[in-house]
């Protein structure tokens, strides 16, 4: 089983990907956590951040998912997940996979901003930011929409019934 959670800079991707993966862990499971940035880390930050770069990098995080899928092993995968083409090969390659996609107005995201991307991109300082001069098309069918405009405890209560999926349970 996969799980891809997708959604812009400071939606809670990682926040969200991290705690599913320690339930999971918790209950004797095996689960890989993959992370978009630390998939370009792995391959050497090759990569910069143009829609051709990123689709590459989606495309790694596609054959990373399907080579652990292939062994039985379950994976998180947080992302954020431009292209539809990406998230229709899962479904179609993938043993199981389920699309989480984590809602956040601009005004969140930039008043949230951890790694300050919002500010270099809103001030001029920075391009190539999805959301702001990359649109960022929402995905055609999510398995899950969580609208994360609240805080962190709201959005980590979801964190739950998404580890039962790798029980076999549902959503």
């Amino acid at each position: 089983m996969v799980v891809w959670i997708i959604g812009l800079s400071g939606s809670g991707k990682c926040t969200l990907a991290n705690e599913v993966v320690r339930l999971v862990r918790g209950r004797g499971e095996t689960v890989a956590l993959l992370d978009g940035d630390a998939v370009r880390r792995v391959f050497g930050d090759d990569l910069g951040h143009t829609l051709e770069d990123r689709h590459k990098n989606a495309r790694r995080m596609n054959a990373l998912c399907k080579l652990l899928d292939e062994q039985g092993v379950h994976v998180v995968c947080a992302i954020l997940s431009l292209f539809e083409d990406t998230r229709r090969w899962n479904r179609e390659n993938l043993s199981a996979y389920y699309e989480v996609f984590l809602d956040a107005p601009l005004e969140t995201l930039a008043a949230r901003d951890p790694k300050g991307l919002y500010r270099e991109a809103l001030s001029g300082r920075m391009r190539d930011l999805p959301g702001v001069d990359i649109p960022f098309p929402r995905p055609e069918r999510p398995d899950l929409v969580l609208e994360n405009t609240g805080t962190r405890e709201e959005l980590l209560a979801h964190a739950g019934d998404i580890a039962r999926l790798f029980a076999g349970g549902r959503a």
